[in-house]
């Protein structure tokens, strides 16, 4: 068994690898949409499998060079637009993607176990590409563990310009289907064209758009910068389950007077208790950003297929005391009427507006939630059966919503704070659910933790 909480260290038997296409793919210059390219997306989606058995990494490898014909962006390089440095294109150029294997000296159980708290060690799972910028990392990585027992770990980092949550759920449903019918069609062909997300010719922002602010106006409205505060911290990692019971008894709060999905209320409920234990200034105002798609939303519509960035960031805003003072209907019919705005001429202007080099997403006063639940990301199969574990690699203080393996309504809250704060956040979210009497939350004065 395991002694510590740090996991062993990788054994590397090869050189990681390039993965190319199987064969050739159409070589050309891929247009990403101001959607796509935006700063705040500037990383890697990175994923971590537990699996109980291992499958043949020539298995794998050679359905990775099949998958990759198809999504064959993944296989380039992401590269500045010679028409202007910020913005971004992929070069489809099928130089490949990243395989690594390795083998760890541990268990499904150790590492399950391991798994119940997130865990810095987990980075040793996926291998590092040494480059000196962000557009010198290939747009997929990949790594195999294979585990003592005869169990796997998969490891993907999945470049955010390429793809949004969905398109990679698409990709990794592509790979494990050749996987393991490798003389079938893919169920859903790729689109890669992201023409329907261009800004209008004659660009026109119509609507305010709170999610987002100028580079040089922040200054001149405030001097918060919570992201800031955060990131000059030591980070703990918070992982709490909310189970089917528990989000229902969270829903309740809110009817029969107002229904509510259990987005809403489990995002309203982190919200409200994320500004809590920050301890934040009364009259500042705050803001939830959360990933909404948009696919549906356009007209005409996104085409089935489509594995870019098919979403915007809603953008719930509240004076601090009064989201911490209100009740969850408070903090649920605001995300709702975030929610409501998002029709085609508003995500236009967004998109119309993002032609301005000076935007950028307001992230100083705001919690981001981004949600992975509801992507079927627990059910991918390579053959030896579904995983024992899905999650993130590295948890950051952008906040997931994760799947839970085994419990389908089930919902993992994951996301880093300070160590004073992320113990009084863990309260909050247990507390507040339990007590229906919020007497603490009325008698809310904002304290003096360096934010205010």
């Amino acid at each position: 068994m395991l002694k510590s909480s740090e996991l062993p260290d990788c054994c590397y038997p090869n050189e990681p690898m390039l993965i190319c296409p199987s064969s050739p793919t159409p070589k050309h210059s891929l247009y990403l949409s101001n959607l796509d390219d935006q700063k705040f997306l500037r990383f890697s989606i990175k994923y971590l499998y537990l699996f109980n058995k291992s499958v043949s990494l020539d298995s794998l490898k050679y359905s990775l060079s099949r998958v990759l014909v198809d999504y064959y962006p993944l296989a380039g390089r992401l590269r500045a637009s010679g028409e202007d440095d910020q913005k971004l294109k992929v070069d489809c150029n099928g130089e490949g993607a990243v395989f690594a294997e390795a083998f760890m000296d541990i268990t499904t159980e150790e590492f399950l176990e391991l798994s119940k708290k997130p865990n810095r060690s987990l980075r040793k799972l996926l291998y590092r590409v040494e480059a000196l910028s962000f557009l010198d990392v290939p747009p997929l990585v990949v790594q195999v563990t294979n585990l003592r027992c005869g169990g796997m770990i998969l490891c993907t980092a999945i470049n955010h310009c390429l793809c949004d949550g969905i398109g990679t759920s698409q990709f990794l449903h592509a790979w494990a289907h050749i996987t393991t019918k490798p003389d079938v069609d893919l169920l859903i062909s790729p689109f890669h064209t992201r023409h329907l997300l261009r800004p209008r010719t004659l660009p026109r922002t119509s609507f305010t758009h709170p999610g987002y602010t100028r580079t040089n106006a922040l200054d001149s409205t405030h001097n918060m910068d919570i992201v800031k505060f955060l990131q000059s911290r030591p980070l703990v990692p918070s992982s709490l389950t909310f189970t089917t019971s528990r989000i229902l008894r969270l829903k309740s709060q809110c009817v029969p007077s107002l229904k509510c999905t259990t987005f809403e209320a489990l995002a309203s409920h982190t919200w409200r208790c994320w500004v809590r234990s920050l301890d934040l200034s009364p009259s500042l105002n705050v803001k939830l950003l959360f990933s909404v798609n948009i696919r549906k939303k356009l007209n005409p519509e996104i085409p089935q297929g489509f594995y870019g960035n098919g979403f915007v960031l809603g953008c719930a805003q509240s004076k601090a005391k009064d989201l911490v003072a209100g009740n969850l209907h408070y903090g649920v019919k605001l995300v709702q009427q975030a929610k409501s705005t998002l029709d085609d001429d508003y995500i236009r202007s967004m998109i119309d507006m993002l032609e301005d080099n000076t935007v950028k997403t307001d992230l100083s006063t705001s919690l981001v939630i981004s949600q992975w639940s509801k992507l079927g990301l627990e059910d991918l199969d390579f053959g030896e059966g579904k995983p024992l574990h899905m999650g993130s690699l590295t948890s950051d203080i952008y906040c997931l919503f994760l799947p839970v393996v085994g419990e389908l309504d089930a919902v993992r809250v994951l996301v880093s704070m300070p160590e004073g704060i992320v113990e009084k956040f863990e309260y909050y979210m247990t507390e507040l659910l339990d007590k229906e009497d919020n007497t603490d939350a009325n008698g809310y004065h904002g304290e003096d933790n360096g934010l205010n």
